[in-house]
């Protein structure tokens, strides 16, 4: 028996993304002033519209600024580095994984406390 996978969706609307991501859509715009490789295109509808690599570019961002603590002008120069070296996509696609799993740890941790009776952690700061 085959099984065939379902379309796979390659566009994404900024409410999706902050899902995906764990932005807010105000980060999201400021981040797009900083890096000029977050460039979303926009629909009809004059909406912003994110492909896949995009996702993967805001997860880098993310991991630096976040994750390595990187300044955003630190994270800029660390991103340049990898397009030159050719490391960007994989190193992008890492991040992307990385941060997925570092975010549905810290959700676990939040549903354990909940269900031991504790008080959730507060958020970090986004």
């Amino acid at each position: 028996m085959t099984t065939t996978a379902g379309p796979v969706q390659e566009f994404f609307s900024i409410g999706e993304v902050c899902m995906l991501t764990d932005l807010k859509p105000h980060v999201l715009r400021y981040w797009e002033s900083q890096f000029r490789f977050l460039n979303p295109a926009k629909n009809r509808s004059g909406n912003r519209v994110y492909q896949r690599r995009e996702i993967e570019l805001i997860m880098l961002v993310k991991h630096l600024l976040y994750t390595e603590k990187y300044t955003i002008e630190g994270a800029r120069q660390r991103i340049e580095h990898y397009r030159k070296t050719g490391e960007l996509k994989p190193i992008a696609h890492e991040a992307l994984t990385v941060e997925m799993v570092r975010d549905l740890k810290t959700e676990l941790e939040q549903l354990m406390r909940i269900l031991n009776g504790e008080k959730p952690a507060p958020r970090r700061d986004q």
